[in-house]
């Protein structure tokens, strides 16, 4: 089967595919923060007048779907390339975020070990009051 990044890209990029509700609670917000090793009292002390969640703790949560359905499979392995998140209101606890899935970007690559076809996967972070609080960008590498 032959792969082509802009073909995948034109026909796949941009469309919503998940859409998933998450629940901040003061629990996992401390437990996320002292996994992380944050020191900063923001993230670790709920008493502290401006406490919320690290700004990299949207990218613990995942809808239920990776990819869109009926998405091509093809590729000799997959591999988590790394997130990228980018914070753009606090989140606080008692928030409820709505994660809206796209496929970003889709993109090849060819290095030492052969062409590999990126995959970014993003999730935009809404609150309650419908503002962007954050946005991941997961990356995928298919090598092929």
């Amino acid at each position: 089967m032959t792969i082509d990044a802009r073909t995948l890209k034109k026909d796949w990029a941009g469309f919503v595919f998940d859409v998933a509700k998450f629940e901040v609670r003061e629990d996992v917000v401390l437990s996320f923060a002292q996994a992380c090793g944050e020191t900063d009292p923001r993230f670790t002390d709920p008493s502290h007048g401006d406490f919320q969640a690290p700004t990299t703790f949207p990218s613990s949560f995942v809808g239920a779907r990776m990819l869109p359905r009926d998405f091509p499979r093809f590729g000799k392995a997959v591999f988590d390339a790394g997130k990228c998140v980018l914070a753009h209101r606090p989140i606080r606890v008692g928030d409820t975020l709505v994660g809206t899935s796209t496929l970003h970007d889709i993109y090849e690559k060819t290095g030492r070990s052969g062409t590999m076809i990126f995959l970014v996967h993003r999730m935009e972070f809404k609150n309650q009051g419908d503002v962007v609080v954050s946005v991941v960008d997961w990356r995928m590498v298919v090598r092929i």
